[in-house]
């Protein structure tokens, strides 16, 4: 196959129940939009289904693929690990379970043509999309963890958590081989690497909706969260943010 205009990256965790679902309208709308397009599938050491869903839909779809990783390493890694794989002009990743529609791709790829470096999907900058808001103790962290942001890593951004992202080539290339962060810390990490060497970030108000089974523990993942983000700030300390530290491959 040609290299692809948009690569498509989903991580994917025992998604067997809505991953047909998602697949379905992710190819429906790549060809009504006429997209030449790549979909990677990242199973992150799925037991169930997952894999041989996928696998069942790649032998239909040429435009599909499926990669799994060695074991259960989290969201961070998945994504790196599509993002290493992918040939696309324009890279997106996208969560499983569509929380922002795929039809919102459509302005993060907007915001690219138009000269930003990375789109990153927002919840916060226009409430009135969101179809389905977070329960209020998800809310009260992530007001906490945004805080967090600006004090320790110097980020302005209303959302970094939004699984919904888009970089060029050249931003996926210069900060992914970077990327130490494996689990859900990793989106302030790209965020940070972004600021760092100067690539333009557009926040960008997508549609958006809460879905139910969600796999982060607040008070578990929330302390793990703030933990990476100082392990963020010591890796730039320590000059551990350079290219010699870059890799070809998730570790």
């Amino acid at each position: 196959m040609d290299p692809a205009t948009y690569s498509i990256i989903l991580p994917a965790y025992n998604e067997s129940a809505r991953i047909s679902a998602t697949l379905d309208r992710i190819l429906a709308h790549a060809m009504e939009r006429g997209w030449n397009v790549e979909v990677i599938v990242v199973s992150d050491g799925s037991s169930d289904d997952t894999p041989a869903i996928v696998r069942d839909y790649a032998s239909k779809h040429a435009v599909l693929r499926l990669l799994e990783n060695p074991g259960n390493r989290g969201k961070g890694y998945s994504v790196r690990n599509g993002m290493l794989h992918a040939t696309g002009d324009i890279l997106l990743f996208s969560d499983a379970d569509l929380s922002s529609p795929i039809e919102e791709a459509d302005k993060l790829f907007a915001a690219i043509e138009n000269g930003a470096d990375i789109a990153i999907g927002s919840r916060w900058m226009d409430r009135r999309l969101q179809i389905r808001r977070q329960p209020m103790h998800r809310r009260l962290f992530g007001r906490i963890f945004n805080l967090a942001l600006r004090v320790i890593l110097g980020l302005q951004f209303k959302d970094t958590q939004c699984g919904f992202k888009a970089f060029t080539r050249r931003s996926a290339e210069t900060i992914f081989p970077l990327q130490k962060i494996e689990r859900w810390g990793f989106d302030p990490e790209l965020l940070y690497l972004a600021k760092k060497f100067g690539l333009v970030v557009c926040e960008v108000p997508v549609a958006w909706s809460h879905r139910e089974g969600t796999r982060i523990h607040p008070l578990r993942d929330g302390i793990r969260m703030f933990g990476e983000l100082i392990r963020i700030r010591w890796y730039a300390m320590k000059g551990s943010y350079s290219a010699s530290d870059a890799v070809s491959q998730p570790l």
